[in-house]
């Protein structure tokens, strides 16, 4: 779009969709005609369902809705949900849960499911005074918001604690963390709306209290709850014996696999260059089930890659344990899930997808992902010291590079056949199909 301010769009979200995209097609500068390309994709039914889920929608923008059979975790077996654009994400989860259902399966437990929310104030004080008035504060608080918690503890949640901080590296600026526990729900607008009734009533008994407003009034500077979460914990585990790695060790003994696997793993404990990239493989899976339960990702990932950054430097959030010749491989991050409330309950697919798990409660969602995660990292790592990543990878982006192609039918059989064995590529692709056609 131009830059000039003429061509600022004032009033957008009051327009009607086809107004809306009246106006894009104006400016628009693609191949083909907008307006065909966006009626496609408009739900026929239950299109008024996407519309007040978002602001300004002018159609629906797909991703396959797959399954990753057969995890089998705590002795349950799960065909588990997976939303994303990578078929290999979803062909590595598969594999990895069936080759550890018959190898013991996940074993995973959550270790809390505490979440934090924030109010900040400035302040001349000291944070010692403070807390000698922490206890009835506590108590202040909790009374505050019972009309609003009062549902959540019917479902043993609520507010946990209290605890008063002072900001690093800001003179006057102080904290109140507070924890919660949120039952099925991801709590957030629990706990934003909890804090946010507490703030005036913390600021008011500093402001009223003798002896700390001996020091100067208090004021508000924000109240919002925190994406890190290092108290929402949940641990997944697998571990059979080293022999049994054979299926992944390739052409490799498995004692050579597993200690080249070990390798990797502490590379990526302590080279954040290469954990960035470790971390994101247990997103692959992580965030998929995300998507599809309709929880939010970008919390999640935010607070986990806070958690894998808490020693002091970004690290691997997985270990390997070898006992003897026992592998263990283990993940441990926080996942600050729900099951109930927004999306969860409104998207239809989203819906589906937690119908599919049996309808799990939170901490039992929390370490279904925590599989999916771990069960794509193993595969990556796996290939990664074996045949490489870019092998399995591109096979299945095939139908990807054959699809951009426009391929036919017949086409897409040859062009499969040619890469049975090689190496694919899309330029390699594009010149095996230019040759087929000329």
């Amino acid at each position: 779009m131009n830059s000039s301010k003429e061509n600022i769009i004032k009033g957008f979200s009051k327009l009607s969709r086809e107004e809306k995209i009246e106006i894009l097609t104006k400016v628009y500068s693609g191949d083909n005609d907008l307006k065909p390309i966006l009626d496609r994709y408009i739900h026929p039914k239950d299109q008024h369902l996407f519309n007040d889920i978002s602001e300004n929608v002018i159609s629906n923008y797909y991703l396959p809705f797959s399954i990753a059979p057969n995890f089998s975790i705590n002795g349950k077996i799960y065909n588990v949900p997976m939303v994303i654009e990578e078929s290999s994400v979803v062909a590595a989860a598969s594999k990895a849960a069936s080759f550890w259902a018959k190898n013991g399966g996940f074993v995973a437990r959550v270790i809390d499911t505490l979440k934090n929310g924030q109010i900040f104030f400035s302040w001349q004080g000291h944070i010692e005074i403070l807390r000698e008035h922490q206890d009835n504060i506590s108590t202040l608080l909790k009374n505050s918001c019972k009309s609003i918690s009062q549902n959540m503890e019917k479902r043993d949640g609520g507010i946990h604690s209290f605890e008063f901080k002072k900001v690093d590296n800001m003179e006057t600026t102080f904290m109140l963390l507070v924890k919660f526990r949120t039952a099925d729900s991801m709590g957030a607008n629990f706990i934003n709306s909890c804090l946010e009734t507490m703030t005036p009533v913390l600021l008011n008994y500093i402001n009223q209290s003798e002896d700390l407003n001996a020091f100067g009034s208090a004021h508000k500077i924000m109240a919002i709850l925190s994406n890190y979460t290092p108290e929402c914990l949940v641990e997944c585990k697998v571990s059979c014996s080293i022999s049994h790695l054979a299926p992944y060790a390739g052409e490799l003994p498995t004692e050579i696999f597993a200690d080249r696997f070990e390798t990797a793993v502490n590379i990526a404990i302590n080279d954040p260059y290469r954990a960035t990239t470790h971390n994101k493989g247990i997103f692959n899976g992580i965030d998929a089930v995300i998507l599809a339960s309709g929880n939010d990702f970008r919390a999640i990932e935010a607070g986990a890659h806070a958690y894998a950054a808490k020693n002091g430097s970004y690290q691997s959030l997985t270990r390997v344990n070898m006992r003897g010749n026992i592998f263990e491989y283990t993940l441990t991050l926080p996942l600050a899930l729900g099951t109930v409330g927004g999306l969860t309950n409104t998207h239809p697919m989203a819906k589906t997808a937690l119908e599919l798990l049996g309808n799990p409660s939170a901490s039992e969602l929390m370490m279904i992902a925590a599989a999916a995660g771990l069960a794509n990292n193993f595969a990556a790592v796996a290939s990664l010291v074996t045949t490489g990543i870019q092998k399995g990878h591109m096979k299945l982006h095939l139908s990807n590079l054959l699809n951009a192609l426009n391929a036919s039918e017949e086409e897409k059989n040859k062009t499969k056949h040619a890469f049975e064995n090689k190496t694919v590529s899309y330029s390699l692709v594009e010149q095996f199909i230019n040759k087929l056609r000329s």
